[in-house]
């Protein structure tokens, strides 16, 4: 006996069957295509480096200050991480996402939280025992791909750890990478147990417009992430899918520079943890 679903089928024409399995399929892939287009928000990375042994100053003024202050001023503070490897700036590094509504708006909150007197006054008194910070900040403005997971706070029921990887890519394959990423890599991450925080791409030609992709995972532990990259590479889907997106050439540059990555722990004040 027929399924109805067959039966169906079977009192329509090849031509409205096809019409009606296309509108069906994407009906259901709109929802997720439409949640990541919405997010028009504009990212900001910001990479801290401090001076032997500021690190902890620096992290009590974010916690203390800093994060509340960014509220304030229409900051939307995401995440906040150090790395693992004292190699990498167990000691010196703080990594941060933050959010603003538009690029305009990050100037507009920048501004107003550079002159508010509660955080000239915090800044002054973090700093009585010398300055904090060792250089200049690396600043990164982003945009989140379509195929991100919504970018939202959020803690895990168990400690994680998160991996920050930054691919750069052969000029002209950014569009093939991330078409890679979300036709493939972000099932086959799913698939080998890895937790998807967030993909973007910088907004400006100076720090990678057209060349990079960053993004966060989230893992078990360190080791764990290794295991799960290590299947990962392995596994014929995605060993297929790579030879065929590359059969005009690689999609991101050589080691080291093609592909960095760094594991990290989240703050205790970060959201997302």
């Amino acid at each position: 006996m027929s399924t109805p679903i067959l039966q169906r089928i079977s009192h329509l024409t090849r031509r409205n069957w096809l019409a009606t399995t296309f509108a069906a399929a994407m009906s259901l892939s709109a929802p997720s295509l439409s949640l990541a287009a919405e997010d028009s928000r504009v990212f900001e990375m910001r990479v801290y480096v401090t001076n032997e042994g500021k690190l902890p100053a620096l992290l009590s003024r974010f916690r203390d200050h800093t994060i509340r202050l960014f509220e304030k001023h229409g900051i939307e503070n995401i995440g906040y991480w150090v790395p693992i490897e004292k190699n990498e700036g167990a000691d010196t590094t703080l990594i941060y996402v933050i959010a603003h509504k538009s690029r305009e708006a990050a100037a507009g909150n920048w501004d107003t939280f550079r002159k508010d007197p509660d955080w000239l006054a915090a800044a002054k008194a973090s700093e009585a025992g010398g300055k904090i910070l060792a250089q200049k900040p690396e600043v990164i403005f982003m945009k989140a791909t379509d195929y991100s997971a919504a970018i939202k706070p959020g803690a895990a029921s168990g400690e994680r750890v998160f991996e920050l990887r930054t691919y750069t890519t052969p000029e002209g394959k950014l569009d093939a990478l991330n078409s890679r990423f979300r036709d493939h890599t972000v099932g086959l991450f799913s698939r080998h147990g890895m937790s998807h925080i967030a993909y973007w791409t910088p907004t400006d030609a100076d720090a990678g417009a057209s060349r990079k992709l960053i993004y966060v995972l989230g893992h078990a532990s360190k080791e764990a992430g290794l295991k799960s990259f290590d299947s990962f590479r392995a596994d014929p889907e995605w060993i297929a899918a790579k030879a065929k997106s590359e059969v005009n050439g690689p999609l991101t540059l050589p080691q080291p520079e093609g592909v960095k990555s760094v594991y990290m722990k989240a703050t205790d004040f970060s959201p997302i943890r």
